[in-house]
């Protein structure tokens, strides 16, 4: 069913049909594709009102429309693994953590799990990257699958936050007979008995019901004690994975214990009883005896008075919570004979000291019936939130030690405000996509609560918490609250933000000091994205200069020739390169969070720097992340990208649920976001990518088309629909495109010079049918790695072309065997037929890196020229070298483009004559290298 017209749906449905009033019918079909109100929907919900200090606006994700090519293609894998994951796994950590039923719905394992890494203290991260998804898929396509698969997420963390609020309430389950109580692994619950219930018995039977459902060791059935000196338990399993019971008085190492001989099976009710009497102790399962110690001399009586008596709860704290469901409990004052153990399993009968049935299906509390009148509580272990806004899928715990935090440790605290920021950025989309307000308070209620922990904090408390690796980290949390901030105004919510500000970085990077070598990347690089927002929103200078000069730290002296950024998680020193080259470079969530950075950044200022890095991150890096094979369980999405000589990507990194695969998510499902800007006045459009696509530009009443296979057609053509207006086109001449950039209106050339990374601006008046025709030759290139020249990355135009080559040493190839007269390196290569941007040389594959295949490839190779060859000539001449490492050859072909031949030869003449000079040549070779260069032919 579709969603109900709101009044943002009816203002867009009047934008598209007020665009094209001049038309005809057909025209008007032609220039704005049909929408449905579902579309609509998405479309219009999708855009945050822009800051008054960005220079251009963006469109939203509804107005562009991919059409056939690498992108679509791209995005249509991704699409299909949206639609068809089971959100309800994961909102099952979410469930859990609230106490609620989890629907019998798996957790997706990996970082999203209790048994992932750092005993998953990153879950509920990849629920809101999946929130993003689902909301950029909605706003892009309209399908209402997006939005239900959004509304029944939402629903959810409404109904976990509420359930937050309260004291935990009993989840009712099928019992051995009647009905018992569920203890969902993950929600940190137990039952709190009150003092007394031992009685102070000399001698004793414990009995209770339980079906464990995890074969986590030590988590209890029951605790009895103080502290870790003075206790009894019963733990559904030990070390060795058998129950066991255990009294003490002096520790551990003072236990008096019964060790069963099986391990309880999973998900099947057990019985367990222990008996204590005349120093001995007995253990059954089942009605059986499978233990007995004759030397068990303490008891009850013998350890005094206890302050804590839980079920399901232990007094180590590092011990887990048990994970399953109780069907009774009691405690009798005296041993029980083994008949009547046995038939306690047949017959429920009621302990004179305690005795619970667990049969209540509502409320917090469990009634005794052994008329001694000890009702027992459920209660959480963290006891509950500290604000009710708090929304998570692990307890307040973690937040509460990073404020004590001194140093590093994953294991204890991991990124809790990372997490949160995730989770608060899929609100926030949610709420855009599909203006469910619920949405929207969940995100609220969330900033809410960490300004009422946050606000508390000395400063130096916070400078030493966001300074702290791994633990400390929190992503684009700041950018996400500003975005909160503009929809609501509330002045909390922008001192919120600053409350994150990491001045000793933030100072560093406005003064242009490079800090950056030992940080963790992807901890720091959306910290600038949040610095341009505050900046939007304060004016406060210091912001945006610490986020412009952070870029340029970063590109080119720490980038790859793919985009990417950083080795092993972390940075280098500035301008090493091939020293950092390994097979944990190029982590996928830098690239992504560079992209955000350049994006914001080119609203302030349109340095088509920031464009080019774009190009580059998006159709190589970016791209090639993404394996290209439909899965609907996986995002198929890199970790790392390793850079080594005969790298196999991994496309299902780690344990999975890894923040890359968050990351590669949310970009193939918005890779028309940066295609088009347009001026804050409306006075100019942009067109920053070549890529097939459809713009729907409302408030001109036009769309502009382009139709293309970039990148492998080296160019592309706009077609204008609409009414007549008038604006400048602004088309980006990227850096690469060095020689033969043209553009045409209606086939009649543009006048003008196109500049290399510039914008070419052709300004008219358009009318409906004008055709722009866009061409730029693409040249084999060469990129060097700053610290190595001689280790050097491919570009065919944009594209990034990797060896496919099982070797695991460095390949090593000669280009300049056939340059052109332009200096464009691609003659020495051979084409593929039929494969575009496909070629071989000397028998190795070069491919595109974007195409997300298993094939071991080289994305550096070392180039070695060791003759002299021009044209295929080969002059039989060794090619000298500086000292420096630049040949012969490099001073030659550095004067390209020659106009033709003669321009060449002369150029030759000129390098050996002054080689011969320095005595780096001998003259008899200097007159074979020129009478080569003059017998070859050349390409143009």
């Amino acid at each position: 069913m579709a969603p109900p017209l709101t009044r943002r749906i009816l203002l867009r449905s009047a934008m598209l049909a007020a665009a094209v009033p001049a038309v005809s019918a057909t025209a008007a079909a032609a220039a704005v594709p049909a929408v449905s109100a579902t579309a609509a929907a998405g479309a219009v919900a999708a855009a945050l009102p822009p800051s008054a200090a960005w220079s251009l606006r963006p469109f939203g994700l509804e107005d562009v429309t991919l059409g056939a090519g690498v992108f679509a293609a791209k995005r249509r894998l991704m699409l299909d693994h949206a639609r068809g994951y089971d959100v309800n796994r994961l909102l099952q950590v979410f469930r859990a953590n609230a106490g609620l039923s989890t629907l019998g719905a798996v957790a997706p394992g990996g970082w999203e799990g209790l048994d992932g890494e750092a005993n998953g203290n990153l879950r509920g991260h990849y629920t809101g990257h999946f929130l993003t998804m689902l909301s950029q898929a909605y706003a892009s396509t309209g399908e209402q699958v997006f939005a239900d698969r959004i509304r029944t997420a939402i629903g959810a963390l409404t109904e976990v936050r509420e359930a937050l609020r309260h004291d935990p309430a009993v989840l009712s389950t099928d019992g051995q007979s009647g009905t018992a109580v569920e203890n969902v692994r993950g929600s940190y619950q137990y039952v709190d008995l009150p003092s007394g219930v031992l009685g102070g018995a000399t001698e004793v039977t414990l009995a209770a019901w339980v079906k464990p459902t995890h074969d986590a060791a030590w988590t209890r059935i029951l605790d009895f004690g103080n502290d870790t000196t003075r206790y009894l338990y019963l733990a559904a399993r030990n070390a060795s994975g058998v129950p066991r019971f255990a009294i003490t008085t002096g520790g551990a190492g003072g236990e008096q214990g019964l060790d069963g001989t099986a391990a309880l099976p999973l998900n099947q009710w057990s019985h367990l009883a222990v008996t204590l009497a005349g120093g001995t102790g007995t253990l059954y399962v089942n009605g059986t005896a499978v233990a007995r110690n004759t030397a068990m001399s303490l008891t009850p009586a013998a350890l005094g008075a206890l302050t804590g008596h839980w079920l399901g709860r232990s007094h180590y704290a590092s011990d887990p919570v048990f994970a399953g469901a109780f069907g009774g409990f009691d405690v009798w004052s005296r041993a029980l004979t083994a008949d009547e153990v046995a038939g306690l399993r047949s017959a429920r009968a009621a302990g004179d000291l305690v005795s619970y049935a667990f049969d209540e299906t509502s409320g917090s509390t469990f009634a005794d019936a052994s008329g001694r009148g000890l009702t027992a509580t459920l209660r959480r272990t963290w006891g509950g939130p500290s604000h009710p806004g708090f929304l998570a899928a692990y307890p307040e715990t973690q937040f509460i030690q990073l404020e004590s935090m001194t140093g590093p440790d994953y294991t204890r605290v991991w990124a809790p405000y990372y997490t949160a920021h995730k989770i608060l950025r899929g609100l926030l989309d949610a709420y855009l996509a599909t203006d469910d307000d619920r949405a929207l308070d969940l995100a609220s209620g969330m900033c809410d609560w960490m300004y009422s922990r946050l606000s508390k904090l000395p400063a130096a408390t916070l400078q030493r918490m966001w300074g702290i690796f791994s633990s400390g980290e929190f992503g684009g949390i700041v950018e996400a609250i500003c975005d909160l901030h503009v929809l609501s105004g509330r002045a909390e919510h922008l001192a919120l933000a600053r409350l994150f500000d990491l001045d000793k970085l933030i100072d560093a990077c406005a003064a242009d000091t490079d800090t950056l070598d030992g940080l963790h990347a992807n901890q720091h690089i959306p910290i600038f994205t949040g610095l341009v927002r505050l900046y939007d929103a304060t004016g406060e200078a210091r912001y945006l200069t610490a986020a412009k000069n952070f870029w340029r730290m970063v590109v080119p002296h720490r980038m790859y020739g793919i985009g990417g950024t950083s080795t092993a998680e972390f940075w280098k020193a500035r301008d090493v390169i091939a020293g950092t080259i390994g097979a944990t470079t190029a982590e996928t969530c830098c690239a992504y969070n560079m992209l955000k950075l350049s994006r914001m950044l080119f609203f302030h200022e349109q340095d088509p720097a920031y464009m080019d890095y774009y190009e580059r991150a998006l159709y190589n890096q970016v791209l090639g992340s993404r394996q290209d094979t439909p899965d609907a369980e996986k995002p198929l999405v890199t970790y790392f990208i390793g850079l080594t000589p005969g790298h196999v990507r991994d496309y299902t990194p780690k344990q999975g649920t890894t923040c890359c695969e968050g990351t590669g998510m949310e970009s193939a499902t918005k890779y028309q976001d940066s295609v088009y800007f347009r001026a804050a006045d409306g006075s100019a459009l942009y067109v920053n990518l070549y890529s097939p696509s459809t713009l729907t530009w409302a408030e001109k009443g036009v769309t502009v088309t382009q139709s293309t296979d970039f990148p492998r057609e080296q160019g592309s053509t706009l077609t204008v629909r609409g009414r007549r207006t008038a604006f400048a086109l602004r088309l980006r001449v990227p850096s690469w495109a060095t020689a033969g950039f043209k553009v045409t209106v209606n086939g009649r050339k543009v006048e003008g010079t196109p500049a290399p990374g510039s914008y070419f601006t052709v300004s008219r008046t358009w009318r409906d049918g004008d055709v722009v025709r866009v061409t730029m030759p693409f040249r084999l290139r060469v990129e060097k790695a700053l610290d190595d020249p001689s280790l050097q990355t491919l570009f065919h135009g944009p594209v990034n072309l990797v060896a496919r080559d099982s070797a695991t040493t460095y390949l090593e190839f000669g280009l300049y065997r056939n340059a052109a007269l332009s200096g464009d390196l691609l003659p020495s290569l051979t084409p593929v037929s039929g494969k575009p941007l496909h070629f071989t040389l000397d028998g190795t594959d070069f491919a595109p890196f974007f195409e997300g295949t298993e094939d071991p490839t080289h994305a550096y190779v070392r180039r070695a020229e060791p003759g002299i060859v021009f044209g295929n000539h080969d002059s039989g001449v060794a090619n000298p070298a500086k000292t420096d490492g630049t040949t012969l050859l490099d001073e030659v072909w550095a004067g390209a483009p020659f106009r033709g031949k003669p321009r060449l030869v002369a150029r030759v003449r000129t390098v050996v004559d002054a080689w011969v000079a320095a005595g780096l040549l001998g003259a008899a070779d200097g007159a074979k290298v020129v009478s080569t260069a003059r017998g070859a032919t050349y390409v143009p």
